[in-house]
């Protein structure tokens, strides 16, 4: 049964790292009762996200209805502490990618598909994908142009492109908001059993981007790294989404007293 806390209106999961594995895995490895009945997905909650959904009504109700939306910043792990919650640690959706694939390598003939990123990028996922987890069946991989939204026919091509190799669990890595809604508006299109909207760990399994030193990560500080590398990309999450972010959950707070 899903455990969450009510987080500036979202319904954000409390299991550990390896909760949420244990309970993605068991969604994987059941029996649906017809191939394509449903699938089941996970979308990442961040102050960033929060941020952007507050201006993308499409958006705000693809991560209200993910299956799984796990605390991937360590301002949602500071919100809860704020609320009184239970979440005391990060999940990332570096997680999440590492435990499923170990845990599907050593549970048998799995199938993994992953959309998203450049050819350059999904040729070394590829390669990395066959040393890391033998076990497991890269079932494709798809490289969609690049531009903020996708016509029917691009949408539809992608997903024959990804039900003909009938997948078990598809990654999905291209960037929010525009994974999140791809996902949610054609979860019932999809003949997968779970879909993961992973953004940039795409980028991270392939060391295109490095994460931060696990020091960093250990004091929740892995984004000031990322943020010296990336100026001009990131100042916003932390000079705008985040003291948005921190406004909601204050509001919030108050309310409750």
């Amino acid at each position: 049964m899903r455990k969450i806390e009510r987080i500036a209106g979202y319904a954000v999961d409390t299991l550990d790292v390896q909760g949420c594995v244990d309970s993605v895995v068991r969604w994987v490895m059941g029996k649906p009762a017809r191939r394509g009945d449903d699938c089941r997905w996970l979308a990442c909650m961040n102050p960033h996200s929060f941020a952007v959904s507050l201006d993308d009504a499409l958006f705000s109700s693809a991560l209200k209805e993910a299956d799984w939306l796990i605390p991937d910043g360590t301002g949602v792990v500071w919100a809860s502490k704020i609320l009184g919650g239970e979440i005391r640690q990060r999940v990332t959706g570096s997680d999440i990618f590492k435990g499923v694939m170990e845990k599907l390598n050593g549970s048998g003939p799995f199938k993994v598909f992953f959309l998203g990123s450049t050819p350059e990028t999904l040729a070394a996922i590829v390669e990395r994908v066959a040393k890391d987890y033998p076990n497991l069946e890269l079932a494709g991989t798809y490289s969609p142009p690049f531009m903020p939204d996708y016509s029917e026919s691009e949408l539809s091509a992608m997903i024959e492109a990804i039900n003909v190799t009938v997948p078990d669990v598809l990654w999905v890595g291209l960037s929010a908001p525009k994974q999140e809604k791809l996902i949610y508006q054609n979860r019932g299109r999809l003949d997968v059993r779970f879909a993961g909207a992973i953004g940039a760990v795409f980028d991270f399994y392939t060391g295109r981007i490095k994460r931060s030193h696990p020091f960093f990560q250990r004091l929740g500080l892995e984004w000031l790294p990322r943020l010296l590398q990336e100026p001009r990309r990131l100042w916003r999450r932390m000079g705008i989404s985040a003291p948005v972010f921190l406004w909601h959950v204050l509001r919030q707070r108050f309310s409750l007293w």
